[in-house]
């Protein structure tokens, strides 16, 4: 790609592999919104899923660039629970803008085991977000049993 890079190291993350490029071009391999890596990420599976053995196995990694997976997973994170605290204390839900699949996935996951906050995408397309709904926990949950 003709891009200038300092390293390539693996880690495990979160049970995953992931390949973090260091770079100081780092605004070409990421792209606007994080559409280049996506792409990058989307190419570079496609290319080792032909070359897997069997066919069908998943393939469980991702590339990232400058740790911004990392910390765009963090700031995914810390709005959900903002807007989850106002979907608490006004008791309603609350809509999150639109984002990725990816990013969809992270607060979904995040809220999975919350006893009074349920998860839900709507829309469509470019417009598809998650609406955050305060729900009454059970009454043995709400007084500490």
């Amino acid at each position: 790609m003709g891009v200038g890079f300092d390293s390539v190291t693996l880690s495990e993350v979160d049970g995953r592999n992931a390949f973090v490029i260091k770079s100081s071009e780092s605004h070409i391999l990421i792209g606007s919104h994080g559409a280049h890596i996506a792409a990058l990420n989307h190419l570079i599976k496609r290319i080792a899923g032909k070359h897997s053995e069997p066919l069908d196995a998943k393939l469980d990694f991702y590339v990232d660039v400058n740790d911004y997976h990392s910390k765009l997973t963090e700031e995914v994170k810390n709005r959900a629970t903002i807007l989850a605290g106002r979907a608490r204390s006004f008791k309603t839900r609350i809509e999150m803008d639109p984002m990725s699949s990816y990013e969809r996935m992270i607060v979904h996951t995040l809220f999975q085991d919350s006893p009074d906050i349920k998860t839900e995408s709507v829309g469509v397309g470019d417009s598809r977000h998650v609406v955050l709904m305060y729900v009454e926990p059970p009454s043995n949950e709400k007084e500490g049993f």
